[in-house]
């Protein structure tokens, strides 16, 4: 009897671990599309070999032959230096947020470009700063237009993104908010630069002989020799596969009326959403706020299925240029894809990745 009930005992046991063994394995295609979705998600985390950087120090009449070889020097040396330090941030695991911020700071703080140290001025000869930074992860974004005593317009903005709940401060306001969170202000005068002086002095000698007092005059004209589009940009694809963009400019050159331009408003200067892309603008900053050109092209890739390539095309060449509109983007896509795409002359740009190395560019191609 014993080793009759031993040998049921046994069975039994067998059937209740085949029948648990049974009921924990799952067949089911949802078991295999849970599966297929954690490895992709264990994709998604692991750090990316297609980070990348690309940065503009605006467009406009440059031409092979008419800089000296010595001014080219400088450009390149300061495009090169600002894209390395970018892309070393990059590198060692950095966010897109902090390397676009950081590369965008050495180009403010240089007289070449206008923005920061080397703004251009307005009609009544005052250095108006604007930028803005945007987060493609978060579509969190920061902007401040109207500034005159900020160093780093492009610092203050990521702090408006990241410290409060607005997304632009202008004036007054921004640089209230800026000695709030601990900036130290610079005096006005830190911006001028003797060869945005006399620039600006040329065109108004130009208006004063041309009988620029009179009101009925007092409209915008295509860009003279001395208005340059020497706005300042930055896009970058970090390891994590996060987006962003900045935009600094001094605005355009002779200014009026407290006009503010396209650099410090999202969607039309700057854009970045992990969706699609991340876009920095440069050029006649009225015509790219009529055709939100930097979200026009992340539109295009999301709805009509575009590449990075042939949205900038489309956008640049075709419907800003329809429009009367000059300048250029750069732009950066979520599988590390690069553009430069302008309709003037030139424009000042850099781009660095893994795999193309170093590329710094003036001219038309």
């Amino acid at each position: 009897m014993n080793i009759k009930y031993n040998i049921i005992e046994q069975l039994f046991i067998l059937f209740l671990i085949l029948t648990i063994a049974t009921g924990c394995k799952d067949n089911s295609p949802n078991a295999t599309n849970d599966l297929q979705n954690s490895a992709s998600d264990a994709n998604l985390n692991t750090p990316s070999q297609n980070f990348g950087i690309v940065l503009h120090g605006g467009s406009g009449s440059m031409e092979k032959g008419k800089m000296s070889p010595e001014l080219e020097a400088e450009y390149t040396a300061k495009l090169s230096e600002a894209i390395k330090t970018g892309y070393d941030i990059l590198e060692k695991g950095g966010s897109s947020l902090e390397a676009i911020e950081k590369t965008i700071n050495i180009l403010e703080d240089s007289p070449l470009f206008n923005a920061g140290k080397g703004a251009v001025f307005t009609n009544d000869k005052r250095n108006e700063l604007d930028a803005s930074i945007m987060d493609g992860k978060t579509l969190n974004s920061g902007a401040i237009a109207s500034v005159t005593t900020i160093k780093n317009p492009i610092t203050l903005a990521s702090a408006v993104m990241q410290k409060s709940e607005h997304v632009m401060l202008a004036g007054k306001g921004a640089e209230t908010f800026a000695v709030e969170q601990g900036f130290e202000l610079v005096s006005p005068s830190y911006f001028q630069t003797e060869r945005r002086l006399k620039a600006i002095e040329r065109i108004l000698e130009r208006e004063k002989a041309s009988g620029g007092d009179n009101p009925q005059a007092a409209t915008y004209t295509p860009p003279s020799i001395d208005e340059k589009f020497g706005t300042v940009g930055c896009v970058a694809l970090d390891k994590n596969g996060n987006l962003a963009a900045g935009t600094s400019t001094g605005g355009r050159n002779n200014k009026k009326w407290g006009r503010i331009g396209d650099s410090p408003i999202i969607g039309a200067g700057t854009y970045a959403n992990n969706k699609t892309c991340a876009v920095s603008s440069t050029g006649w900053g009225e015509f790219f706020i009529r055709g939100v050109v930097a979200y026009d092209i992340s539109a295009l890739m999301e709805y009509k299925g575009l590449s990075l390539k042939a949205a900038t095309d489309e956008v640049v060449q075709n419907k800003l240029a329809a429009m009367g509109g000059s300048g250029g983007v750069i732009a950066i896509d979520n599988e590390g894809n690069m553009s430069m795409e302008f309709n003037t002359k030139g424009m000042y740009r850099a781009s660095m990745n893994k795999k193309n190395g170093l590329y710094v560019g003036m001219y038309g191609n």
